[in-house]
This record gives C-alpha cells, structure tokens and sequence, in this order.
C-alpha cells in the first residue's frame, strides 16, 4: 500500500491515550511549541521519496521533482535534494528559498503563468535549469534576455492537453479553459516564435492536468496527446524532442471515502504509455519528468489545534472552535476540502457526540471540518487534523492579523522547528506610518 493511500503519517501511533507523530508525544510538542502547530513526519516524506524512485525505476531517463508550491521551506529542499529529487518552482521566492538552501538549481524549473522579469533575471542567475514557458509573452521576455545576455536558455512548452479530472475546478489545469498553457492550435504558431531566438533551446513539451487526482486514464492520455504533438512537431518543424513533463497532481486519502490509486499503478501506466506512444509514432524514448507534490508531503503533515469556546445551536449543530482556521489553511473554505481529525490527547476514546470544528477567524466560512464524531471536547482538548501538509501552511496568512503557527519536523523522537512561529512584532515589522500621519 502506497503512503499516499494512508490517511495518517507513517509512525503515527497511540501509547496512554497520546498520539504520537514521529517518536514525539503531540501534547509535549503543544507544551513546548504552542498552537495552533503544524508537525510533519520526516520519514513519511523520504518513504514516499523512495516509493517513487522505486516505481519509476523501470524507466531509464526520468527526472522526479517535487512540486514545491505544496510546501516549500529550506529544511524541505534540503530533504528533496539528498533524496535525488529537482524542484518545480512557481516564484521568486520558491527560487530564492531552494537557493539560500544549498539546492542544486540546475535541477530546478521554473513554471508559472506570469513570471516577472526580475523573477527570470534571478532565476538565470542562480542556475535554474529549465523553464516552462506558459505563453506568447513569455517566449518574447525570454527571447529579448537569452539575446541580451548572449546566454542559452533551456525551455520547455507547457500545453492544456484539454484533459479534465474530476476534481474542484479551481485545481483543473489541463483542459482547455485554463489561464494555464498554450492550447494545441497555438503550438505550431509557438514554436514560430521561439525560432526567432537562437539562444532559446526547445526540448520538450509539459502538461499538467490537475490536482488531487483519483483517475487513472487522465495519465494515459495525456501521454498520448504529448506524443502526437511530439509527432506533429517533428514532421512540420524538423524537431525531435527529447523531453516531456506530465505534470503531477497524484490524489491522497483525506477522509475514508477517498480511493487514490497506488504510486506503483501509476507509475507502470505512464512507462507503458509511452513505450508504446514512442514506438506507434516512430519517435525515441524522452526524457521524463514528473512533479508529485500534494502526495509527497500531504500525508506527512498535520495540524494541530487547541479547543477554546463551544456553542450549541438549539435543535440544531454543536459548534466546536478550534485556535486556528482558514488563515493557517484555507482549503476547507476555498475548495470545500474534507479532513479527518481525532482528539490527540483522548486518543483511546470512542466517539460519543458529533460537532462542526470551527475556525477562529470573522467568517462565517471558517469551518475546518463538517459533522464529525469525536471523543466529548473540552476547552484546552488538542485536536489533530490529518493530511495538512500540502497547501495548508503554503497557503496561510495573516488574515485578521493572526500570527503565523510554527512548523517542526520529527524523526525518532527529535522534533526541529523549520519555520519560527511568528510574534507580533514580526508581524508590524514592514509596517510603516508615513510621516503626515504622526503630525
């Protein structure tokens, strides 16, 4: 059973009635780091690491990057890189992080819809390796820069395969009414504009479908569809490519109802695409690369949070509120996304009442999870919600001007913090009051 199957991190277990992460007791991480708190499983990430390489090893030329948009910190890339694995990065400061880390940005590629001329400059000069050009203004940035700089740029062309998944449309990338890539009736007219270029290299094509992805055919298919154009583009321009991107988006359990399919599975459905792909188009195996987030750091994070008030509606629901909510992550109010919870310090109880867990923040939205059964709560009870290590914590803000939680990593009863817990000071400290207003 693949890691991204389970619901909760690999060496969760229950000793006395505490849940334990990691070696480390929750309830003693709480004393001596405060809440809310996010806790991520070390050897979780490195296992799921490892389930890839190991279900890819039967292709020989692939590159395994992680997707850092999920949750990108220095101590993260740091893992990333001693497990073998390049970055996908969307920003200046996804660069810049994997940079001041160490990382090797040769194995980095940029992607993104609209990165900023300063965001190229500074990925050019740490050494970033590839970059996914998104559009028609894009190609001309890069094109003006490599001839100005007199300096090669390797590039792929990101295309909406016009692929749908079932899942939310906010996280849909692959069909065709995206903000993202170039649609297939632009790609003859791309690849024009990109010969303009001397020092613009094309080596590929790159299609993400989606997020949160349970089906299995999305990958055979988009498989095929980057083939064909492999295809068409070496039969109308003379041009062999070597390497293609299917993106990433592999599903994980949140709730019991969720049944995303194995890394393995996945894994033999794509080399078999291709290797028979390649050989009905009479093309050369490429280069492969793939950019898992959501399933290499999803399950190996949780929040957990501290019980405070509680109300009861009168023939109606119990609302529970827990010291933290949709700033720490909004994808509950964002994408209506469902999480599974226990009560880490009643970790032995039974469930005996059903309640709504709240938010602390002033919107009535601010729901972190619906109707779910739970030992009797009371206020100082420590919550622990599963599966918050992606697009929890990369997500948060300052919303209501409430602190930022700190975030530690645990490994055989060692916990270290990667993100300080900010104070109120870190808070103000890039406010400023201009001078007209202290008169």
């Amino acid at each position: 059973m693949s890691l991204n199957q389970n619901i909760k991190p690999k060496t969760f277990c229950i000793k006395n009635n505490q849940a334990y992460i990691g070696g480390c007791c929750l309830s003693e991480l709480v004393k001596e780091y405060g809440t809310p708190l996010y806790v991520y499983d070390e050897d979780t990430i490195r296992d799921i690491c490892a389930d890839y390489r190991e279900s890819f090893k039967g292709y020989s030329n692939v590159s395994l990057m992680f997707a850092s948009k999920a949750f990108m910190t220095k101590a993260i890339a740091a893992i990333m890189q001693s497990e073998g694995f390049g970055l996908d990065v969307v920003s200046g400061g996804e660069i810049y992080t994997a940079y001041k880390a160490g990382f090797d940005m040769s194995k980095a590629l940029f992607n993104g819809n609209n990165k900023s001329l300063d965001e190229i400059e500074l990925a050019l000069k740490v050494g970033v390796g590839r970059f996914s050009v998104d559009n028609f203004y894009e190609i001309e940035n890069l094109g003006k820069i490599s001839n100005n700089q007199n300096k090669k740029i390797d590039i792929l062309l990101r295309i909406t395969p016009g692929i749908e998944c079932h899942t939310h449309e906010y996280i849909q990338t692959g069909h065709l009414d995206s903000k993202f890539g170039f649609d297939l009736t632009q790609l003859s007219d791309a690849i024009s504009a990109i010969k303009k270029y001397p020092n613009l290299v094309l080596h590929g094509l790159h299609a993400h479908l989606g997020s949160q992805i349970f089906e299995t055919q999305v990958y055979k298919d988009a498989v095929h569809v980057i083939l064909e154009q492999f295809a068409k583009i070496k039969n109308d321009f003379g041009i062999e490519l070597s390497e293609m991107n299917i993106g990433g988006g592999l599903g994980i359990t949140y709730t019991s109802d969720d049944e995303p399919p194995a890394i393995s599975k996945i894994a033999d459905l794509i080399i078999d695409a291709i290797k028979e792909n390649c050989e009905k188009y009479s093309l050369k195996l490429p280069k492969l690369f793939l950019e898992p987030g959501r399933s290499i750091v999803g399950t190996s994070g949780v929040a957990i949070y501290k019980v405070g008030s509680s109300k009861q509606v009168p023939n109606g629901k119990k609302y529970v509120a827990l010291d933290g909510g949709m700033a720490d992550n909004p994808r509950p109010s964002m994408y209506q996304a469902k999480y599974s919870a226990i009560v880490a310090n009643k970790a032995e109880e039974a469930p005996c009442e059903t309640v709504t867990l709240a938010g602390r923040f002033c919107e009535s939205g601010d729901i972190i999870i619906k109707d779910i059964a739970l030992p009797k709560l009371e206020s100082g009870d420590l919550v622990c919600v599963f599966n918050t290590g992606a697009y929890g914590y990369s997500m948060s803000s300052n919303y209501n001007r409430v602190l930022k939680p700190t975030v530690v990593l645990v490994k055989s009863g060692q916990s270290d913090i990667i993100i300080k817990g900010e104070t109120y000071d870190d808070l103000i400290s890039h406010d400023v009051i201009p001078a007209r207003l202290k008169d």
